[in-house]
Parts: C-alpha cells; structure tokens; sequence
C-alpha cells in the first residue's frame, strides 16, 4: 500500500511540474489536461480523476470537454490540479500558476500582477502551515486554524466550503474533511490516515457556488431505464468508472453527437450518476489552490506528492 502511494505520488509530482511549464499565453485547455492524463498512463498508472484546470474565479470542477476552444489567457490563475493511482492509491496534487505571455502587461496592471502572486504564495504557505501541523492526534480545526492565519496575514481568505479530503483505496473522498478555516470541526487525526491538504486563497468572499458547467460525473448506482442507448451509456460507466470521477469527454469519445447529453441528463435525474458543477467564487474573485497528499505519522506526517 505504501510504495503504491510513493510510486503514484511520484507520478503526480513530475507530471506536475512539467505540465506547469507549458501554461502559458495561447495554450489551449483540452492540450494540457489531455497531456496530464496521458502521461499519468503513459507512467504506469491510472487517472484517479479527470484533470481539474480551473481559470480565474473559478474553484475547481472545470476539465476539458472534446473540442473544447478554450484558451488560457496571459495573466490568467491557472488551477492545475490532477491525480493518479496505482491499484487504487490515490496521490493528489495542484498548483496555481499565473500564466506567462507577451500580453501579460496588457491584461493587467502592476497592482493586479503583484496581487495574484501574493494569491498563489498565501495557498502555497497556507499549505506549508497545514503540513507543519499534521500529526497523529491533532484536530481538523487545528490544521485549518493555521491555514486561516496565513491566508489572513496576506490579506485575503480562504475558501471556507472547500475542503481537503482523506484518500482510502478507490476512493478520493473517503471521510475526513480538512479545513482552511477555523471551523467546528475537532475530529483527530490518527497516524496511518492518509490526506490530500489543499487551501485555497482568494480576495473575494471566500465562499463558492455551482456555476452551470458540468463536465466530470461520478457513478452511484445502477437505475432500471428503458431507453437502450441511455441503458448502454450507464453500463459502459458503471463497467469504467465504477469508483472514481469520469468526465464527459471520455464518453464523448465512446458515444459521439448530442445524444449523450440527453442520455446523461437522464442519469442524473434518476439518481444514476452525480454531477460535479464547475465551481466559482460568490463574487467573481479569482482564486489560487495548492495541494498536496501527506501519510500521518506519529510526530508529523510524510508528503509524497513534492
């Protein structure tokens, strides 16, 4: 179990930060999600999730759909967030990264440039100071206390209904939520559990919502239909992406033209399948994430997605 986290968190790590040297002016969305994914095969491991890249205000939730235009823009908050497995040992990890280009200061003026990376350096220590915190008996709120104050020192918030989340076998969200915030929550954590940290930064509120983009599902359970195609559309998901999140883009390729989207509709509706919505900051505000997967130790924790 453990050398399958370090060999995923290995694979993560270098998909990472080569993937993080092509965001740049210019380079199209459905490109770098497209090359995260298949680097992850390509290394001897399998997609743990559709690879997150969210621009700007919004959070997290956005992949790719096929034939997607959408470009990065210079100056852009680039969210690059993607994850990887092996035998089901999930190591997850994100970065944010102000898109470079030669239209980068005529985007933005100095004050913004320098207040964006201000936003990437406060989830980065934010996360820095979750990690200092992390032992065997400390409290959830703890861990988001300190997050909270480092965020605050740079003058902005964290994310309050976005959280961290365990990591069990085949499972992304396996139960504990880690905060960036001084919440409620005083649940200990114990050596062995394994979690994925990731603040988020923001000048805004500090609060997301649902935006109406829908690209990444996950599988709930099996719903009787009488359409065939919807009824061939849920077999094919169940027999794939039976435990972890799938996006529409990788039906697309299996079912091509329009009538997925009915057929998937249809399995929300029923109960079939959950929809993730891109999410945004309540007030359009834009947003940095960084995160990393750390193993709880007695006196600290390891991180094997550096």
């Amino acid at each position: 179990m453990i050398e399958d986290y370090h060999k995923a968190g290995e694979i993560v790590s270098k998909i990472r930060d080569d993937a993080s040297k092509m965001i740049k002016e210019g380079l199209l969305v459905l490109d770098l999600v497209e090359y995260v994914e298949n680097e992850i095969k390509n290394m001897g491991a399998e997609i743990a999730f559709p690879c997150n890249v969210s621009i700007n205000e919004i959070a997290a939730h956005y992949t790719a759909y096929l034939n997607d235009p959408t470009e990065i823009q210079a100056g852009d908050l680039v969210k690059l967030d993607l994850g990887a497995h092996i035998n089901g040992y999930i190591a997850d990890t994100a970065i944010t990264i102000m898109a470079p280009g030669d239209s980068l200061e005529d985007n933005l003026d100095e004050d913004t440039i320098e207040k964006n990376q201000k936003l990437i350096d406060a989830s980065a220590e934010g996360l820095d100071a979750a990690i200092a915190t992390v032992r065997d008996g400390v409290s959830l709120n703890k861990i988001g206390e300190e997050v909270e104050k480092v965020i605050n020192s740079y003058g902005f918030n964290p994310i309050v209904n976005l959280h961290g989340h365990s990591l069990e076998q085949y499972n992304l969200h396996s139960g504990l939520s880690v905060p960036s915030n001084k919440d409620k929550n005083n649940q200990k954590i114990r050596e062995g559990d394994v979690l994925a940290i990731e603040p988020f930064a923001t000048d805004g509120l500090g609060f997301v919502t649902d935006t109406p983009d829908i690209y990444i599902f996950r599988f709930l359970k099996e719903r009787p239909l009488r359409v065939l195609y919807t009824k061939k559309v849920l077999k094919t998901i169940k027999t794939n992406y039976s435990s972890l999140p799938f996006s529409y883009r990788w039906l697309n390729k299996i079912y091509p033209g329009a009538r997925l989207f009915a057929a998937i509709n249809q399995l929300i509706d029923i109960g079939a399948i959950y929809p993730y919505a891109a999410l945004k900051e309540k007030t359009n505000k834009w947003i940095s994430q960084t995160e990393h997967s750390v193993i709880v130790e007695k006196d600290g924790c390891e991180v094997f997605t550096k």
